[in-house]
């Protein structure tokens, strides 16, 4: 019994790529004629239509002036920025399928990748359902494709275009048959000098030029030609070149005008992230971060276009874990948006996220239920907004004994304080900081005064005028009050960095003082040895 051959080669044929990379982010555009233009102005010519705009006549080399004269017809200029996302998010899409993956030269303004899926029957089913999978995932994308499936590579590329909505699968032995009937304009590398000969012959489908004899038409036409005579009969061999596989979740858009809404970035920012998602969810990821990096326009230029010396304005949201959820990405990145404005109208838009593990939460059966994470990174958002950046968060012990040695961090779900924190703490000894030796008749004698009292610091310190006698406080001034150090405890000396520039080295006292009006201040003040001047630092309440 002879072998059953699977077909191998799986072709997707995207036509009108400009047009639909275009359109990708701007679904209200796609039930219209548009026509998208190249070159450089005024000498613009038509590059890619949609389906409307080719029905009314515009063809590929319309020049702009005559494309004026066909009404309904709007014209965008061609985006590489966002031929270059499309075509990084249908390499995805289709390396999920197989590692071997090629990339074609663009032709007729179509772009087209060939997947090897020999040997993916066990996986991902028999060919056809290989490809309706992978139509699918395309379409996801925002992207109309022709898929065909062969043993023969060329086979797969010249009969794609001709599929039609459903993909095609040419059966083993049925190369021949199933390109006969298509025109020579689909073979690849036919030059102009060999189509006029072919016309010349009389030739018109590839059907024709198979049923030419091999040795006769190598006398004519030599090798080349006999290379397109066995694509004609799907019987050329072909050499894949894999493409190196890099995943990246990026995306760009550019504007045809300035906007300078931030209702209208967002507008489209939201298609945006709902194809970073989509493409990290078929990997099992989600969104670590979102950078948005916006080109503003410059008021100096008179064209609309993108200039090199564009300002660059960038943010970036990090929730607290992983998120899938397009919607809470585009609320985190609107109030971050609003609370820091670009500042100048924008001409173009650049996403690019991180991707990291999606988040599984497994709770206890008697443990109460947590705010979901996502909620907490708007609400913390929301904060940030009213408060100020860096105004919320978690307080965070920096490794130093220097006074107010923390910081605000991010705030994070379910995390733990670790052990060695408390490292971090300052702990004194009197022998370690030079005390006098007095310093436990101090200390008893002032606990005793303050048992119940709890020191209220004030963030920041108040800056003090302060008199001394004998390196010892006297008298100084509070709120306008006159206060007189009745007694004080100290000094407890306290230095740390000296290797840096940031040492500092302080000392402290806590004194009791009265004021003329016969009010006791219970308080700590210190003495900035390197600064020189005296600070209240907290209050006994």
């Amino acid at each position: 019994m002879s072998p059953i051959h699977q077909p191998r080669f799986l072709c997707v044929h995207v036509p009108e790529f400009p047009a639909q990379a275009r359109l990708r982010h701007r679904p209200a555009l796609r039930g219209k004629a548009i026509a998208i233009l190249d070159g450089t102005p005024p000498l613009e010519t038509v590059c890619s239509t949609t389906r409307l705009a080719r029905q009314k006549g515009v063809r590929q080399g319309t020049t702009r002036a005559e494309l004026d004269s066909f009404p309904g017809v709007e014209a965008l200029r061609r985006s590489r920025s966002e031929e270059d996302s499309a075509a990084a998010a249908l390499l995805a899409a289709v390396w999920q399928v197989s590692p071997r993956v090629q990339v074609l030269a663009p032709r007729n303004a179509a772009h087209r990748v060939v997947v090897d899926i020999a040997g993916t029957e066990r996986i991902f089913g028999p060919p056809a359902q290989v490809a309706r999978n992978v139509l699918q995932q395309v379409r996801a994308l925002g992207l109309l494709a022709h898929l065909c499936v062969s043993d023969n590579f060329h086979t797969a590329v010249c009969a794609a275009p001709y599929a039609g909505g459903k993909p095609a699968v040419v059966a083993h032995g049925a190369e021949r048959a199933t390109l006969a009937p298509l025109p020579l304009s689909a073979l690849d590398g036919v030059e102009e000098e060999q189509r006029d000969t072919f016309a010349l012959w009389g030739l018109h489908t590839l059907g024709d030029l198979a049923a030419l004899p091999e040795t006769q038409l190598v006398a004519r036409m030599g090798q080349a030609g006999r290379r397109l005579w066995l694509q004609a009969r799907g019987e050329h061999p072909h050499l894949m070149q894999p493409a190196e596989d890099r995943f990246t979740l990026e995306e760009r858009t550019e504007f045809d005008a300035p906007v300078d809404l931030l209702d209208s970035l967002l507008f489209v920012l939201r298609p945006m992230l709902e194809q970073l998602v989509l493409r990290a969810n078929q990997r099992a990821l989600a969104l670590a971060s979102v950078t948005v990096r916006l080109s503003l326009t410059n008021h100096a230029a008179e064209d609309t276009a993108i200039a090199p010396e564009a300002t660059q304005f960038e943010r970036t949201v990090k929730p607290a874990l992983p998120l899938a959820d397009s919607r809470i990405l585009l609320k985190l990145l609107h109030l971050d948006l609003q609370a820091h404005p670009p500042g100048a109208p924008i001409v173009a838009v650049h996403l690019h996220a991180e991707p990291g593990d999606q988040t599984r939460a497994q709770l206890g059966m008697f443990s109460p239920q947590l705010p979901e994470p996502s909620r907490l990174d708007v609400t913390l958002a929301r904060i940030r907004a009213l408060v100020g950046e860096g105004r919320v968060g978690r307080p965070k012990l920096l490794d130093t004994h220097a006074p107010e040695s923390y910081v605000v961090d991010t705030f994070a779900p379910h995390l733990r304080a670790s052990g060695s924190a408390s490292k971090t703490h300052s702990i004194y000894h009197p022998a370690l900081h030079g005390d006098p030796l007095n310093y436990q008749e101090q200390a008893s004698s002032f606990a005793s005064q303050s048992r119940s009292l709890a020191l209220r610091r004030l963030r920041p310190p108040v800056l003090l005028k302060m008199h001394t006698a004998e390196k010892q406080p006297k008298l100084f001034f509070w709120r306008g009050t006159r206060y007189e150090v009745a007694t004080a405890f100290g000094p407890w000396r306290r230095s740390g960095n000296w290797w840096t520039t940031s040492a500092w080295s302080q000392e402290e006292w806590d004194v009791t003082a009265n004021s003329s009006s016969g009010d006791t201040l219970v308080c700590r003040i210190a003495r900035d040895i390197m600064h020189r001047h005296w600070l209240l630092e907290g209050i006994y309440d």
